[in-house]
């Protein structure tokens, strides 16, 4: 008898829907969602939370968000400085430099969780108020994922 795996971590679960949110359609991309929603089954989440974040994480990404999304994936992975143009809530636009750590999916909303350079702080940024994204050849400072989720009321060391 095969032993129990032990459930995905919070940074796992953000790093495979990161991977399937810009995969578009199609019989891979469908297959891979069913497989994250399957994981999800196993997991013990409020239900309420869960199948509206679910939802969001099993959906494709519209076109241009899903290019933004690959660019992040990109510089998340190579530990790349991420340049972010941003319209925050009252529509005031920003340029920021971001060490990119995870992204993360809150009910109906994607977010890119990181160490904001310009605030000197912890930082989670929703994909679709993020107008571009550039990737930088700067190097990104490390910070482990677990440090960082959730973000609310966390404070950079």
């Amino acid at each position: 008898m095969k032993p129990s795996a032990s459930p995905l971590t919070t940074a796992e679960i953000a790093a495979l829907a990161l991977s399937l949110a810009h995969l578009g359609s199609g019989p891979q991309a469908d297959a891979a969602r069913h497989g994250l929603r399957h994981a999800f089954e196993h997991l013990d989440l409020d239900d309420d939370v869960v199948s509206a974040t679910l939802s969001t994480l099993t959906a494709p990404l519209p076109d241009e968000v899903a290019d933004r999304a690959r660019t992040i994936a990109g510089c998340i992975t190579s530990r790349l400085v991420i340049r972010l143009h941003y319209r925050d809530v009252s529509g005031r636009v920003t340029v920021r430099d971001v060490d990119p750590v995870t992204c993360m999916v809150h009910r109906q909303h994607w977010y890119l969780v990181g160490m904001c350079r310009m605030r000197r702080a912890i930082r989670a940024f929703r994909f679709d108020r993020i107008i571009a994204a550039e990737q930088t050849f700067l190097p990104a400072r490390p910070h482990r994922p677990e440090g960082f989720l959730p973000f609310q009321g966390k404070r950079a060391a």
